[in-house]
């Protein structure tokens, strides 16, 4: 399996790679991904974009300690103001981090694909999590305890600037999800998510429901059937009742009017971009 060309998060109007994982792929609720062998998925990391770039040491220190798990659909991995047990290393499907306040108002803040990792908190020295980890495509990950993952980091400061460059990008895509959030329309917002739901999902149909959509967007859903009506009268999209099918994805990237890019191009910067400015250690 060869890792993608080109990082999950980019600013390209081309389509994104298309999934290579050979475990079968399932965006019902309740079906999981079928792992053939987790000791013969564990020869290659590259599904991973943060474990693909890793130097071969600390790959090595990583890996005795990673499972190779299935993603479901509705799986929580992590609760608000809960001990994060573990992280996950996504390869496939898409995993929602979701902003809860205390009346229980709820709003997409940040996704994690093939690009990312969940566990932040971990990565940051938190012992609880901020938000709710949820899955919203099924897929399938490399899973890491807490301890192992806090044992790593204090003994690899390489590892440890991978991660913590992924928070900073990570934050890139909160901030633009904010700022989207308070200036833009509902249909130029719902272009940046859908946007962000292909680069991580690398399929044109998305299986994706109004009401998830209403929770990505903060809105009413007769404010998404709306906003989906008028990318679909545009002729972007195509829109079923679980279902959205990317027609046009530079039309797309026009239509979310520049709330669409910014992290996308940090994330090459940051992560892709590190690998190839050279780093000077002092004697």
């Amino acid at each position: 399996m060869k890792a993608p060309a080109r990082s999950a998060d980019r600013s390209s109007d081309q389509a994104p790679p298309r999934r290579t994982h050979s475990a079968k792929q399932s965006t019902r609720p309740g079906e999981g991904v079928g792992i053939e062998s987790t000791a013969k998925a564990l020869d290659d990391l590259s599904g991973n974009r943060l474990l693909a770039v890793l130097s071969p040491d600390d790959r090595e220190l990583v890996r005795p300690n990673l499972a190779f798990v299935p993603l479901e659909v509705w799986q929580i991995l992590e609760r608000p103001g809960e001990p994060i047990s573990h992280a996950y290393f996504v390869e496939s499907g898409l995993v929602s981090m979701i902003g809860v306040n205390r009346t229980n108002h709820r709003i997409e803040v940040g996704m994690v694909g093939y690009e990312g990792v969940t566990g932040l908190g971990v990565v940051l020295g938190a012992e609880c999590s901020a938000n709710q980890a949820l899955v919203q495509s099924s897929g399938a990950a490399w899973r890491i305890s807490t301890p192992a993952l806090r044992e790593i980091m204090a003994s690899s400061p390489t590892f440890t600037g991978t991660l913590l460059r992924y928070v900073h990008v990570f934050m890139v895509q909160a901030n633009h999800t904010a700022i989207a959030a308070g200036r833009g329309k509902i249909h130029e917002r719902l272009a940046r998510g859908l946007l962000m739901w292909h680069d991580r999902v690398r399929d044109d149909e998305l299986s994706v429901t109004h009401d998830f959509l209403a929770l990505l967007l903060g809105v009413r859903r007769p404010g998404v059937t709306v906003a989906l009506h008028e990318l679909e009268g545009k002729g972007l999209i195509r829109s079923t009742r679980n279902m959205v099918r990317i027609l046009d994805r530079g039309g797309l990237q026009r239509a979310a009017r520049g709330y669409y890019g910014t992290p996308e191009a940090e994330y090459d910067h940051s992560i892709v971009g590190a690998l190839a400015r050279p780093r000077f250690h002092s004697t």
